[in-house]
């Protein structure tokens, strides 16, 4: 979602900067914004829900079952991924919210309700709703797996081309991530989901990867393309913290980053170079687009496919299970640049320079790996606290000669405590 995720978690994680309109780096995001992003989710959630009332309904049960759709038991099983992965992406900015459950009658989940309509549902709290989501995926990915060699949706199924078995290793990747959030909350349902979902199967390649595809034809462009190439428009660049970060100038990660290259273009002077983040208007606009490294132009094309969950992460997650491993933070780094492209000697010689698997260390390898995957890295900062170089009120954030001046910026805030906001 452009106004959420381009204009709201990709800033708040400030790998991408603005040079435009950046009151929203500084944390005064538009009511409209939020606003767009809750209708246009409960729209999916809708939508997804009348595909389980159609395969529950003995009227129309038969009917949707025709022409290769597959068994209603795998419609809705697809259904409560999908709907899973919803409410998360609802949840993680809102916090509680009206949420409704296929298995969990509780009656604090009232969302989605119709004869008789509910327009007063009920707000569900986060306690209640990520241990539900969890036994959602289970569930679905159970079933899933007892009707792997069937196929659903078929050529519809713009994701995983009707297999269900790949779906089900979705479902189970998905537990992993969300079964991470509960880690401090509640650590037994965290080792009982994860451990469940590792043994039941989960991503073990790039061939897995959770992605949906854009198209090239109108309307159906990639955010990140309707909202430069298609508006014309050269509002985001690459932060300055983000550069740095790739080029090997920040102390944490002194070493040169091959993905900086897919992740941003060079200036006109054939260098890269982040935006400061979180500037006045007045002061980024003396910053020439010219100037700065645009977005690359790999992920803003029409047709980018938008990452729901990938390889990396899980073995990202595995890692951090497992007491922060060595081998599964370098499968995760791997991982990611292999999906990249990143040449393979390339690859050897940057995971044989990386500082040893720890807490910061794969939590920073993290970060760089969720690039494009906006929420997900808002999400991940705010429960870990990683990285914790990203600029804060009062930091300075460029100091130099701007239009023959010396100059020194420094990062206000409009709105919070000077901190990365909790919502």
């Amino acid at each position: 979602n452009e106004s959420v995720s381009l204009r709201g978690s990709a800033l708040f994680v400030q790998q991408l900067s603005q040079n435009t309109y950046t009151s929203q780096s500084r944390y005064d995001i538009p009511f409209g914004y939020s606003a767009e992003y809750w209708s246009e989710l409960y729209k999916v959630l809708n939508n997804l829900q009348e595909i389980i009332d159609l395969n529950t309904d003995p009227s129309t049960k038969d009917i949707v079952t025709a022409s290769g759709a597959g068994r209603n038991a795998n419609q809705i099983a697809i259904s409560r991924i999908l709907k899973s992965y919803a409410y998360y992406a609802l949840t993680d900015v809102f916090g509680n919210i009206p949420y409704n459950s296929y298995g969990n009658n509780d009656p604090d989940f009232q969302a989605l309700q119709q004869n008789p309509d509910n327009i007063t549902p009920k707000y569900a709290s986060q306690e209640k709703i990520y241990p539900d989501i969890l036994n959602e995926l289970k569930q679905a990915a159970d079933t899933l797996l007892k009707y792997s060699n069937e196929v659903t949706f078929g050529k519809s199924d713009i994701i995983y081309a009707g297999n269900n078995g790949k779906w089900a290793k979705f479902a189970n990747s998905l537990r992993l991530r969300f079964s991470t959030r509960l880690k401090a909350k509640n650590p037994d349902l965290y080792q009982s989901h994860f451990s469940d979902a590792l043994n039941k199967g989960v991503f073990t390649s790039n061939d897995d990867n959770a992605v949906y595809k854009y198209s090239t034809v109108a309307p159906n462009e990639a955010p990140l393309y309707r909202a430069t190439v298609t508006a014309n428009r050269k509002d985001f660049a690459i932060s300055h913290i983000f550069v740095n970060l790739l080029k090997g100038e920040n102390s944490q990660l002194p070493v040169a980053d091959p993905r900086l290259s897919v992740y941003a273009l060079k200036n006109s002077a054939g260098n890269f170079v982040g935006l400061p983040y979180g500037m006045t208007e007045a002061q980024a606009g003396k910053f020439s687009a010219q100037n700065i490294s645009l977005p690359g132009a790999l992920y803003n094309a029409a047709n980018y496919g938008e990452v729901l969950q990938e390889y990396s992460e899980v073995a990202f997650l595995i890692s951090e299970f497992n007491e922060w491993s060595q081998s599964d933070y370098e499968k995760a780094v791997k991982a990611s640049l292999e999906k990249w492209g990143i040449p393979s000697a390339d690859i050897q010689n940057y995971v044989n320079a990386l500082p040893a698997a720890n807490q910061q260390n794969v939590l920073n390898q993290k970060y760089i790996a969720l690039f494009t995957q906006f929420l997900e890295s808002w999400s991940e900062y705010r429960r870990t606290g990683y990285p914790n170089f990203l600029v804060k009120r009062n930091d300075v954030v460029f100091n130099g000669i701007v239009e023959g001046e010396n100059v020194s910026y420094t990062f206000n805030p409009l709105f919070g405590d000077g901190g990365v906001p909790s919502r």
